[in-house]
């Protein structure tokens, strides 16, 4: 039989003194514990201040309600608990509640995993559907910030069509070299819309159509013949006035992506005696480097 002894003064008034057993103080406790007591109350109504042998007279005993230390998380809890009974998928429960995965799994991981709302199928048609719906919203922004670009620009005068055919020969033309001087106007360019700006500068420019060479440029394994008709109705001139097309060999180690329907290789547009055209040209991009160099300082 345990025998526990008290000391005067240790919550009794000093009037309490003396041995209990174990067995009748544990009777009390357990007794003042379902009447709703807490351990400060038990202890100071039993006159037993040692932590451990308090803790023995209540072990079994559940504390009271009212002496529980309510948790922040404890209605979160509850509520992710119920988001998962009813189906939803931890991404779901964390766009809702805002908590983290982690949590949420150590939470409901007890509860049995939801039925899969679509099956693979109209899950992929979803996917396919949201892609669809993305990609239109992205084209109608692209198109729209287009359509606003254009009308900012507005009609082009001769001098701005003058300027933007030096800056796009500098850039998509053939140059001279210094250890290989060939001052020949040469354009070369797979997009239509170039080759129909740098038309439009010869013209302005007074180049006559009869000083225009026009060759096609294409791989060997492409569609040659309807890549030369194409070019042929670009340049507004019979299939007979463009030059021998010259072929690229393939190399079938390559991974070319200019494939398709879509690819009809290049323009080569030429201007017979054009020496002294040239030489215009680098002088206009030599000024235009200048004044860039100008505004840069």
């Amino acid at each position: 039989m345990t025998e526990i002894r008290r000391r005067p003064g240790d919550g009794t008034g000093g009037l309490r003194t003396g041995a209990a057993t174990f067995e009748d103080l544990r009777e009390q406790a357990v007794a003042l514990r379902r009447e709703g007591l807490s351990l400060r109350q038990i202890r100071d109504r039993l006159g037993v201040h040692n932590n451990d042998i308090l803790a023995r007279l209540v072990k079994g005993e559940p504390p009271p309600e009212w002496t529980k230390r309510p948790r922040a998380k404890d209605e979160l809890r509850a509520k992710a608990r119920e988001l998962r009974l009813q189906g939803m998928t931890y991404d779901q429960i964390q766009v809702e509640l805002g908590c983290s995965k982690s949590s949420i799994s150590l939470w409901v991981r007890d509860l049995p995993k939801p039925e899969p709302r679509y099956s693979v199928e109209e899950h992929r048609s979803r996917m396919t559907a949201g892609l669809e719906r993305l990609q239109k919203t992205r084209e109608e922004k692209r198109q729209t910030t287009k359509a606003a670009a254009e009308d900012e620009l507005g009609a082009m005068t001769d001098r701005e069509l003058f300027v933007t055919g030096v800056g796009i020969y500098w850039a998509e033309g053939q140059k001279s070299k210094p250890y290989a001087r060939r001052e020949r106007v040469i354009f070369v360019n797979s997009d239509p819309d170039m080759v129909q700006l740098f038309l439009a500068w010869l013209d302005l420019l007074g180049v006559e159509p009869e000083r225009l060479q026009y060759r096609v440029m294409i791989h060997e394994t492409a569609d040659v013949q309807g890549a030369e008709q194409f070019w042929a109705g670009q340049v507004r001139v019979d299939h007979s006035r463009l030059q021998r097309t010259t072929l690229k060999k393939h190399n079938p180690k390559s991974l070319r992506k200019n494939v398709g329907e879509d690819y009809r290789g290049c323009l080569v547009v030429g201007v017979l005696d054009s020496a002294d055209l040239y030489r215009r040209i680098e002088g206009w991009w030599s000024r235009m480097a200048v004044e860039a160099r100008r505004r840069n300082a």
